[in-house]
This record gives C-alpha cells, structure tokens and sequence, in this order.
C-alpha cells in the first residue's frame, strides 16, 4: 500500500503544532541557523518538544538546512545536525553537497529543491547516494514527473501550493549580484517580485510592470493527477507565512488526500496516524494568493506572472454595480463582513480599500475613491472567515480501543496496547454496568485520542474515580509509548563513487567549502570552481527560468509564424 505525505512549512513551533492538527504527515522548520529563510530560525529545545509532540501522531519533523555553507559553518552544521538527531528528528532537507562528505549521525536526508532536481539523471544520482527524498523542481510537467517516477524508487516530494521563484531553485544569483544576499545563503531579497522596465533593442519600452513575478502554485484541482504521476509528498510553501495560512491550506489538502484514498480503498494510506477535523471549510483563495496558476504542470501556457502586483489578490468578489456618498455596491453574491478588506486594479495600479460596514452587497466607508462600475472587486481579508481561524480551529484524534476483562484494563491503537489491573468491589454490580462504564472510558477529551469500541467482560462496580485515574494512567502510558517507537530511517546516506550525472557546471555547481570539492572530486568532477558567493565574476548570468518573456508576448520562436508577433530583439 503506498504511503501519501502532506508536508506543510512551519516558521515556528507553533505553527508546526497547528499544521499537524489541521492535517500534515510532516512539517518542514528551521534550525537555529541555515536554514534557506534565515528570518525562521528555531531553538533546539522547541524543536524537541515539537518533535515529541509529531511523533505522537506518528508524523515527521524535517528540519531545513538548505543552503551552501563555509568550511567554518560546515563544522558548526555538523554539531548542531547531532543535535538534531539526538532529540529525534526525522531528516534534513539538504544543499550543500559537503554535507555528504561529513560524519554525520545515521539521520535521514532529503536533496533540497535547492539541488536543481529537473531530470531523471539527477534525481537517480540523489537516489543512488542515500537520500531518502527528493524535492523536485516546480517547474516540472506532469510528463516529466512520470519519467522521473519510472526511472526511480525513491520517493518523491513535489510542491503543490505556494509562492513560485521565477528563477529555478539554487540557480538564482540575482540577489547576490545587486545587493550581496543570496537565496543560497538564505537570505534572498526577492529581487523578482520588483517592477522592471522591459525595452526592445530600439529602446522603446513594452511596460513597466512586475515582469518576474509570478502568480502563486496551486494545485488543489488537480491532486489526483500529482498521485498518479507518482508525486508521493505533497509539499506546501509558506515558511514565511502566518498561522491562518498553514491551517487553511493543510485542511484543504488534506480533506483532498482522504477524499482520494476513500475512493481507492486498499491502494494508499495517509503517512501519519490520526483524523483531522477542522471546524471551518477550507478555501484557497481565502488565504494569501497572487493569483493561481498550476504553471507548467500541464504544460507551457501563458498567464503565469500576474504584471500588476507581487502583493495578496485574495478571493473574486465581482464587479462593481453602483456608488453613491461614503458607499459601495457590488454584483455579488458572497457575504460581506464588517471590516472586510478588498482590492481592485485602476490605471495598471493595484489599490485597496476597507469597509467599515457591510450590509447585503453594499460596503460603507467614509472617503471611498470613485471606481468604475465593472472593475472587478477582490476581497483579500475576510473578517469571518479569519475569525474562524483563530484559536481551536481542528481537532485531530487517534483511534483506539478499550476493552475491560473482569478487573484487567487494556487500551490500543492497534499496535501496542497497554495494560492495568482496577480495584473494584467484590460483589457484583446491581444493575448492568456496561453504560457507566463504556461512558466513562469515551471521556477522552484532553487526550490525542478517542473511542472506537468498548468492549466490557464484567459484572464488577468499579467507582469512577478509579476509572478515571486508569484512563488517565493509560493514555499516558500509549503516549509515551507511540512517541518512542518512531522507526529509523531505512534509506540512509552513502559514499560511494557514483559518477556525476553532468558536466561540471562552474559557479553553478554551488561550491562553498573544501568538503564540497572532495563530493565532487569523489563523483568523477575533476574541475571545480567556487561559488557565486565566494568569488564574484563579471558579465556571468544570474537567473536560469523557464518563464518566458517571449513567449508571454507572443513573440516566442515556438509559436506559428502566422500567431507570432515580431518584436525587435534583444529585449
């Protein structure tokens, strides 16, 4: 039966708690230091109690370490990855090839997205190496994941929510060339969600608009064809993002993955333990969005990069009917909250707007700006709905079984069961016991658990407060036990003389440290040059996309010559 992983991002414990809650079988966290978004570090001892916590739903905690390291900061990588693995983390999601050449403990390690993982060729390379994931590159089709998932048995981890990079992963130098912060040192400063001023070679420009930054992935309509192309972790995107995010949009996958598995009983299963059951309806275009696009899943299309704004568009309401003094009426049939917020576009500019008042389709605020009638009205701030979100939005139960044999107390998850003898009276009950005591042993609560079956072999009274001391007793007694019977990796890294898959690729092979050299000298890589980072070059590209200008303007060699505009080149 094939296992199906959802793994959502976490800037902190916290929000890694909630993920696991609304639905994840893994979350990805920061370490206290490099980690690929340095704002989203986390101390050891939470990442412990976050792993304690995991385990107990027998979901995974992988901690990022995914960006290129000096020879300094690799011996400090190296303690601080014992660390982790003494308090039970499950795996590192890794850049930096020196981390291979390392005397690491016997932990788990996934090639970050970062590795550029866009063939098949690469992806057996990390295969055949010891890694026991793969994050493959977003830019793949569903095609190419098919190639990839024929030419190899490891597993594979591909996003399907979130912020998109225009550039592909650790093949951006952008930041680094313009202002000395580089996305492979974890700390990029998003240089691609700029405006730029796009020129032909005459000089006359096409538009000053955010040429670079792309809609955000979304996937949530097509899942079942990530499943069957052989996608086996689901990834989420939003280490940066909020509370409310994580929540929704796990509970959306999540619900999507059951939905799936119900309607294939006996082929997969969820990689984690228990039931989610969020207490809201999960929605996509509730939380942060720049507008979705499934990019190239199903192929190269237009409309990936939204021109007007890097900024939330949040959900269509539609479009605007009538205005009048300090109101606002919209062609909707959505409800509207107080204190909702929206935006719309005007004169190629995204503007916003919030409404003290709602009632029916008309907001109220004093000073509205004058729009349109027909300029279509997006709600990026749903009051309700974010209300909904707060606090206790999901439970998540594990399902057990009582059964109670004269005086012996047993509970299982039906791995393990735990055992305890109860003290009861002597004399029989005097009247059938069973409905105490079955109510008794259903309170559950305060627990991970909850009650599919109770099985009572016994005539005996039992008082309720010993009954309530032995559920409280065993439930601590299986909790302890799931959190500590986690199983070890079965995939894990080796050196061996596997030979690498490509030509050397200069600075782009990410070549920060002495250990990284040796990786590369061990697979066959005999010329080798430093990174970006550690030595700038003039005049050397900085940005390898597979977005394509020319072909957003139609004026791509691609298209027929009789669709193809003519545009004077170089742009």
């Amino acid at each position: 039966m094939r296992s199906l992983e959802l793994l959502a991002p976490a800037k902190n414990t916290e929000i890694a708690r909630a993920a696991i809650l609304h639905g994840a079988d893994a979350v990805y966290i920061g370490a206290p230091k490099f980690g690929a978004r340095a704002a989203a570090g986390n101390s050891t001892d939470d990442l412990a109690e976050l792993v304690q916590f995991a385990h107990l739903y027998r979901a995974k905690v992988y901690v990022t370490l995914n960006t290129i390291l000096t020879d300094s900061e690799l011996k400090e990588a190296k303690a601080m990855i014992q660390t982790l693995y003494d308090i039970g983390v499950d795996a590192l999601i890794v850049q930096d090839t020196g981390l291979f050449e390392a005397d690491l403990p016997p932990i788990a390690l996934h090639a970050s997205t970062q590795c550029d993982n866009r063939s098949l060729e690469r992806v057996r390379f990390w295969e055949q190496i010891g890694c026991e994931q793969v994050v493959l590159a977003r830019e793949l089709s569903l095609d190419e994941i098919r190639t990839i998932r024929q030419g190899t048995d490891v597993r594979l981890e591909a996003f399907v929510h979130g912020a998109l990079c225009v550039s592909y992963s650790g093949q951006c130098y952008a930041g680094q060339a313009l202002c000395g912060r580089s996305a492979n040192r974890g700390v990029c400063p998003q240089i691609c969600r700029l405006p730029f001023d796009l020129q032909d070679a005459q000089g006359h420009s096409l538009g000053r608009q955010h040429w670079l930054s792309l809609k955000d992935l979304d996937t949530h309509r097509f899942l079942p064809e990530l499943i069957e192309a052989g996608v086996d972790s689901f990834k989420i995107e939003g280490r940066l993002k909020d509370i409310a995010y994580v929540k929704n949009i796990t509970a959306l996958y999540s619900g999507l993955l059951d939905a799936y598995i119900a309607a294939h009983p006996g082929q997969y299963r969820r990689a984690s333990d228990g039931v989610s059951r969020p207490r809201f309806t999960p929605q996509a275009d509730k939380s942060f969005n720049r507008m979705g696009t499934d990019y190239f899943l199903h192929g190269r299309h237009n409309g990936l990069f939204n021109p007007v704004s890097p900024k939330s568009m949040g959900e269509p309401v539609g479009p605007v009917c009538g205005q009048g003094t300090g109101w606002l009426e919209i062609a909707t049939q959505t409800p509207l909250n107080n204190g909702d917020g929206f935006c719309y576009v005007q004169n190629g500019q995204l503007r916003g707007l919030r409404a003290n008042r709602a009632e029916g389709r008309k907001i109220f605020a004093p000073a509205l700006p004058t729009i349109a009638n027909g300029t279509q009205l997006y709600r990026n701030e749903d009051t309700a709905f974010e209300r909904l979100l707060q606090g206790d939005s999901a439970e998540r139960r594990i399902t057990v079984d009582w059964q109670l044999d004269g005086i012996q107390l047993s509970l299982t998850d039906g791995e393990r069961t735990v055992s305890t003898p109860l003290e009861a009276t002597a004399e029989p009950a005097r009247q059938d016991p069973k409905t105490y005591i079955e109510s008794q042993l259903r309170k559950l609560g305060d627990t991970a658990f909850e009650a599919r079956s109770v099985d009572i072999r016994t005539d005996r009274f039992i008082p309720a407060s010993v009954l309530s001391e032995a559920r409280r007793r065993l439930c601590r007694r299986l909790e302890q036990a799931r959190t500590a019977s986690l199983p070890a990796p079965t995939v894990l890294p080796q050196k061996n003389n596997i030979v690498w898959p490509q030509p050397p690729q200069g600075y782009r092979a990410n070549l920060h440290n002495q250990a990284a050299e040796a990786f590369y000298h061990r697979h066959g890589v005999s010329a080798t040059e430093p990174s970006l980072e550690a030595l700038a070059r003039p005049g050397v590209p900085v940005m390898y996309c597979r977005h394509c200008l020319k072909y957003e303007l139609g004026a791509c060699t691609i298209l027929p010559d009789n669709q193809r505009k003519t545009i004077a080149e170089p742009l």
